[in-house]
């Protein structure tokens, strides 16, 4: 688990975190889809989440058997809406294209107080005939 300042450069640094572990667990072909729905929950928590300045907003990312999960912790109970923006708005989109991206999505209570924003995206099977060989 990541912590993260109000502080909006942490939403880059949050990226990049993703980015090495996508790397690392060899799902770099999910890396648009997946830096687009934590850029947008993070954005949302800081935007709406309604926490102090002295609480952070935590981060977890995982892998498991078919699926990439992306969770974004805050400490507040308000749970996020998606809503139609008007047409002109420049924002308001954000959970809009996180269910466009994601494969399921929702809200969940954690232990302590507030919630946690989940996206998850499922893993790509590669056939034994798609591997390189060497």
């Amino acid at each position: 688990m990541l912590r993260w300042s109000r502080d909006p450069r942490c939403v880059a640094l949050a990226r990049l975190e993703l980015r090495k572990a996508l790397v690392d667990w060899g799902l770099s072909e999910l890396e648009d889809s997946a830096v687009l729905i934590l850029s947008e929950l993070l954005t949302n928590a800081w935007l709406h989440a309604k926490v102090t300045p002295e609480q952070v907003i935590e981060t977890r990312y995982f892998r498991s058997s078919g699926a990439l999960r992306i969770e974004v912790h805050d400490g507040t109970p308000d749970r996020p809406q998606p809503r139609t923006p008007d047409s002109e708005a420049s924002d308001g989109r954000g959970l809009l294209l996180v269910d466009a991206l994601a494969d399921e999505w929702g809200v969940t209570d954690r232990s302590g107080p507030g919630k946690v924003v989940w996206a998850s995206l499922t893993v790509p099977v590669v056939r034994p005939s798609e591997r390189d060989c060497t």
